[in-house]
């Protein structure tokens, strides 16, 4: 058959490397749809998605609805006589729309789908430890994340591997994905096979409360805590009144005198006391400043016999 139709759907960094992989690979989109510009940062500048600058970099058309549930938007995208759409971190999309694709809709999801079902995927998935992950495509339906999954591609965690690590990690693989999921779909050989909902398990987004670290949790517990969390939106704790940011640590097998949360300067390292064992701080930010390197935080802070934080 002649080139499928596809209509591309996605906003954050995470969907560009797809839908760049999708115009190298003869597979242009006919239309992109994010979100509207808005203001970011401390200036509050307008700005464009990540994926509407690819798109724009493509010569790509770009449609920006105000929402995706407005009647018009699901007419404008049906007028698009859509083969497939695909979906790479967007808006939860009503039948109206997702309907409207002939062959059908499909989404890339970041974890081995049916475990970590929803927002945060990558950065539950590293709380919790696991030394293996990947990326799911999957056909909509309407229930979130639960639609029968077309393929899956795994990669391997290291034990200080960031949620930045593994997030671009898992774009670039997802890419390659979205790719062979559009030609199994035009080609009428995509086998979709049913989630097994019993090894279902939940990724909630992250709020801020879910990102307060707690010192008497084993120091492994809290590593993983960590580095779930970096770059974005950072694992905290509290020192002096004020908001610390811990962005990077390493695992320490060592038993520290004092509670959880105790802090030891050794040689120049920031060693924290935790449940079990202890984690070394390599990288934190202070309230209203940039990230610095443990080193550079203990020149200006006398945090060696203190306690930070609180334990939940």
């Amino acid at each position: 058959m002649d080139a499928p139709r596809i209509v591309f759907m996605g906003t954050p960094d995470f969907a560009v490397p797809s839908l760049d992989a999708l115009v190298e690979a003869g597979l242009a989109p006919v239309a992109v749809v994010t979100v509207p510009d808005k203001p970011a940062g401390r200036g509050q500048t307008v700005r464009a998605s990540a994926v509407k600058r690819a798109a724009e970099r493509h010569g790509l058309p770009v449609l920006q609805p105000a929402s995706v549930k407005d009647p018009a938007f699901a007419e404008e995208v049906a007028a698009l006589e859509p083969d497939v759409l695909a979906v790479v971190a967007f808006r939860i999309l009503p039948p109206a729309v997702f309907e409207a694709a002939r062959l059908g809709a499909f989404n890339l999801h970041g974890s081995l789908l049916p475990a970590y079902r929803g927002a945060a995927p990558i950065q539950r998935a590293l709380m919790d430890g696991v030394e293996e992950t990947g990326v799911t495509t999957f056909f909509l339906q309407r229930t979130v994340d639960t639609g029968n999954v077309i393929l899956r591609r795994r990669i391997t965690v290291g034990p200080d591997d960031t949620a930045g690590d593994v997030h671009d990690r898992l774009a670039e693989v997802g890419a390659e994905a979205v790719v062979e999921t559009v030609r199994q779909i035009a080609a009428g050989t995509a086998e979709a096979e049913p989630q097994d909902d019993a090894l279902a398990s939940p990724a909630p987004k992250i709020f801020r409360e879910d990102a307060l670290l707690d010192w008497s949790q084993p120091a492994r517990a809290v590593h993983n805590h960590v580095r779930a969390l970096s770059p974005y939106p950072g694992a905290w704790t509290t020192w002096e009144g004020e908001t610390l940011k811990v962005l990077r640590t390493r695992f320490e097998e060592a038993r520290l005198d004092g509670p959880p949360g105790r802090v030891t300067v050794d040689d120049g390292r920031m060693l924290v006391a935790c449940g079990a064992d202890a984690v070394e701080v390599l990288e934190v930010q202070r309230e209203g400043k940039r990230r610095m390197d443990a080193a550079d935080f203990l020149n200006g802070a006398d945090v060696d016999g203190a306690t930070i934080g609180t334990s939940a």
